[in-house]
């Protein structure tokens, strides 16, 4: 199979991560800080340990910043829940995904706050003074997609950076699509909290994230439960990490991240992200050739990641996207990519698009085979 759904979860993994994951949960896949014995403390020091390499991979201050979470979801949901105040104000943009648009919308319908959502333009990106305009004094934070999962577009995060720091409101940043693919540096980009994922760039496994927190931001816990300190107390500990996690953390996806982490920094984010773009605008001008085929911002590939959405003239995108499966043995993702707003601008919705994203194993083979599939399918 051609996997081209790496937007969705990178696949396949390394093999290194994979060997490390198994390795390392065999000596010490215990509960950390749940016990005295060794085994125990062994495991609580391996956590901060990968506190650290978080903490330092996303330009972060301090490692009890850093907060595990099942996902970027997970993440977002609490970060914007946490600093949600009844009569705050948020600004946010129409490119972003469920995970930040549904948990706007619950806190917007239990009339806890208001918020305004910044348009694109036809290329694909945001203007920081549309940001700057919509900021008002209850302005409780801007929320914005790092990249988009359908466009691949890189937001100009250092100037909404700057216009925040102006405004003196917190710049929270999700990261699912760039990090591993894009430098994130929070001091440099002026972003009070980064929300990631481990499962996509990161080239870790499904259902571990968090997120990582500059000094100076303090968000309300939103879930209860055992942390394995001040057991004694009937109420949450509100120094961090342990104030936004509750339960037994996730070692063996931890341990996962950890190594992918190790793998992409080995690799270098700039040759990660610049072979992914080698193959884009191979695709992009293969693409581009075939009669029928309409694409969605890629005319200029510069601040893209590798991601390329297109339609063929007359097919809906399920039907593209399965006749790329089942006859070709190629997979993407067709749909709306839980990003609604996005497509109604587009022009896309209901029925979406088909988006091909490239990860770190695919080559120009795949590309090409996937030109031969789309050129058969649109037809003469």
């Amino acid at each position: 199979m051609i996997y081209l759904d790496n937007a969705a979860t990178t696949f396949p993994k390394p093999p290194e991560v994979l060997q490390e994951m198994f390795e390392t949960y065999s000596r010490m896949g215990v509960s950390p800080g749940r016990g005295s014995h060794d085994l125990a403390v062994r495991c609580e020091m391996y956590l901060q340990g990968v506190r650290r390499q978080v903490c330092k991979f996303f330009g972060g201050e301090n490692p009890d910043k850093v907060v595990f979470a099942c996902n970027s979801t997970d993440a977002l949901n609490t970060i914007i829940q946490g600093l949600a105040e009844p009569g705050s104000h948020v600004v946010s943009t129409r490119l972003e995904h469920n995970s930040v648009l549904r948990p706007l919308h619950h806190l917007q319908d239990q009339g806890v706050i208001t918020f305004d959502l910044v348009r694109f333009d036809s290329n694909g990106f945001i203007d920081p003074r549309d940001i700057a305009d919509l900021i008002r004094p209850s302005t409780r934070f801007v929320i914005l997609n790092h990249v988009s999962n359908v466009l691949g577009t890189i937001q100009p995060v250092f100037e909404v950076g700057r216009v925040c720091r102006e405004k003196g409101v917190p710049l929270v940043l999700d990261v699912s699509q760039s990090a591993g693919v894009v430098p994130v540096d929070m001091r440099a980009m002026n972003v009070q909290a980064v929300a990631f994922t481990g499962h996509k760039s990161l080239l870790g496994p499904t259902g571990i994230g968090g997120l990582v927190l500059a000094e100076g931001i303090e968000v309300r816990p939103v879930r209860f439960g055992g942390t394995g300190a001040d057991s004694i107390n009937t109420s949450h500990p509100l120094e961090y990490p342990y104030r936004l996690e509750a339960g037994t953390p996730n070692i063996l996806g931890i341990i996962g991240l950890s190594a992918g982490m190790r793998y992409v920094e080995r690799e270098g984010i700039g040759s990660l992200h610049g072979r992914e773009m080698s193959l884009a605008r191979l695709l992009r001008d293969g693409l581009a050739s075939i009669d029928g085929v309409k694409m969605y911002c890629a005319e200029n590939l510069d601040n893209h990641t590798g991601v390329i959405a297109c339609n063929v003239e007359g097919l809906d995108p399920a039907d593209f996207s399965a006749i790329l499966d089942g006859d070709f043995d190629i997979a993407t993702r067709s749909g709306l990519h839980c990003a609604p707003l996005l497509h109604q601008d587009i022009g896309t919705s209901p029925r979406g698009a088909v988006r091909f994203s490239f990860g770190p194993f695919n080559t120009a083979d795949d590309v090409a085979a996937v030109l031969l599939a789309v050129g058969a399918i649109a037809g003469p």
